[in-house]
């Protein structure tokens, strides 16, 4: 996808960097007679590259980027690297080219991130959040900042939709020095394990790490529970992270900061002596409320934002915030400003007599946590739309079924965006661990705006619906057939068909 950033503001280096230079940083041989050419930048897609840059040939689970050398030279690439010799250009050979791509890129862009406070927000759920929320407080407190999510990456240049949740190493170093260019001071930015084990956010250095929980996840990706907090945890190691703000409310938080060799603070909504504590948390239809204590002082928070795990979100920004000496008042009330977070327990409101929400819970922990809020909000039932990802962690399908079977009235099974898998069996796999907690009916609904039209229609006055596992998510994928389809504009368009409106007209 060309982003915004890179079509209109792509930064020339700062510093002039040539070929000989690069071969001198890398300590190899450079013998191109007319190989004095200025590198105007790095890039990994061959269909993306301009004028000027470095091809980063890398290798990939399908195909090898040596075999688009060539697309990449017409386009104006003036050398490649790789580990293996690309015929169309002159190539540095490395052994590991992902994994020195990010320091190689920062050194082209002139290491944006040293010129940056940067916040950088791991952990299973929560990370969006936390960062829309830091990226609100900065923005409360004056300082000129950048947002990279896997929904958004935005600055004072303008925004552009998110591709994944951390960019691939040389975009975020091009992102990072175009956000710097614009005159940003600080970046909230999602750190993904993927991001993390894949070498992405190599050479980036944060001013501060946020920790915020961990539970089973992307275990498709990595071995085991251990091998996903190992890899959560690279993000604190003193070469990356300057200091760290650490949630202390599950065990592999505590685990964290027993081994931290870098400054840190604590954050808890259930333990008192922890830095940074809220207690008095209230959530209802209309926002989030509590009492934050920490940096000497409390204080209220009243969160547009809606769920009881907005508190932890928001104490996490706000202690992180702290460590940096960020005016708190302004802060807060920067993120009191806040109206939602995509996809993200967003209302979707268009007259009926029902709450109606989309909430991207995709894991059991995070439907443990916001079921609890919608059950809250009704005496009536809770009807929940859900399904499966295919080509992900299959061990997590029935668990999701059952944990929705358990606390929802009606959950209604039908398709996410399968991709190479069969849909029915996803279905299937969801509906047989629905059923095991029984509790609620459970209905397979294929096709997912009939579900979600089904969901409306069997909701009455006082009913709470909503529609899980997506969030902002734009497409769905079919095999190799993509097409739009995001749920906030089906739940709008199917609320819009209910009979209850229909009398109205």
């Amino acid at each position: 996808m060309t982003s915004q950033f890179r079509s209109v503001d792509s930064p020339h280096p700062p510093v002039e960097r040539t070929l000989p230079d690069l071969a001198a940083y890398l300590g190899l041989p450079w013998t191109c007679t007319d190989g004095d050419a200025t590198i105007t930048g790095i890039g990994q897609d061959s269909r993306l590259v301009s004028a000027g840059e470095v091809y980063a040939a890398l290798p990939g689970a399908n195909h090898h980027g040596a075999d688009f050398a060539g697309e990449a030279a017409a386009r104006g690439a003036i050398a490649a690297i790789s580990d293996r010799p690309c015929a169309e250009l002159p190539t540095f050979v490395v052994a590991d080219p992902r994994r020195i791509l990010g320091p190689l890129a920062s050194w082209i862009y002139g290491e944006p991130s040293r010129h940056l406070d940067i916040f950088g927000v791991t952990g299973t759920n929560g990370k969006t959040s936390t960062s829309y929320l830091l990226s609100a407080g900065l923005s409360g407190a004056n300082i000129e900042n950048g947002l990279i999510t896997g929904i958004t990456v935005r600055g004072p240049q303008g925004a552009h939709p998110a591709v994944r949740t951390t960019p691939e190493a040389g975009e975020l170093q091009r992102t990072l020095a175009a956000l710097r260019t614009h005159g940003a001071r600080a970046v909230a930015m999602e750190v993904s394990s993927h991001a993390l084990a894949l070498h992405r956010v190599e050479g980036t250095r944060f001013r501060v790490g946020i920790f915020t929980n961990l539970s089973a996840d992307h275990l498709d990706f990595h071995r085991d529970l251990d091998d996903y907090f190992s890899t959560k945890a690279e993000l604190f190691s003193p070469e990356r992270s300057e200091a760290a703000v650490v949630a202390v409310d599950d065990d592999y938080g505590k685990r964290l900061t027993a081994t931290l060799d870098i400054p840190y603070s604590t954050f808890s909504t259930q333990n008192p002596a922890a830095d940074f504590y809220a207690d008095h948390i209230r959530a209802d239809e209309h926002g989030t409320s509590f009492v934050v204590h920490g940096a000497g002082r409390s204080a209220t928070v009243e969160l547009k934002l809606l769920g009881a795990h907005q508190a932890d979100n928001a104490l996490g920004a706000i202690a992180a915030l702290a460590r940096l000496g960020t005016d708190l008042d302004a802060a807060i009330a920067g993120m009191e400003s806040l109206d939602c977070v995509p996809g993200r327990m967003q209302r979707i409101d268009a007259g009926q007599p029902f709450l109606a929400f989309v909430d991207y819970m995709h894991n059991t922990a995070g439907q443990k946590r916001q079921f609890p809020y919608l059950r809250s909000l009704t005496t009536g039932k809770v009807i929940a739309v859900i399904g499966a990802t295919g080509d992900r962690d299959p061990g997590k399908r029935a668990p999701l079924g059952m944990t929705a079977g358990l606390f929802a009235d009606t959950v209604i099974v039908t398709d996410e965006s399968p991709f190479s898998e069969s849909a029915a069996a996803l279905r299937r796999d969801i509906a047989t661990g629905a059923r095991t907690a029984r509790h609620a009916e459970v209905i397979v609904q294929p096709g997912r705006a009939d579900a979600i039209g089904l969901a409306t229609t069997l909701a009455r006055p006082g009913d709470v619906v909503v529609v899980a596992g997506r969030g902002h998510d734009p497409v769905q994928t079919f095999g190799t057939t993509t097409h739009v389809f995001d749920d906030r504009d089906e739940l709008r368009h199917a609320i819009q068909q209910h009979p209850a409106l229909q009398r109205l007209r």
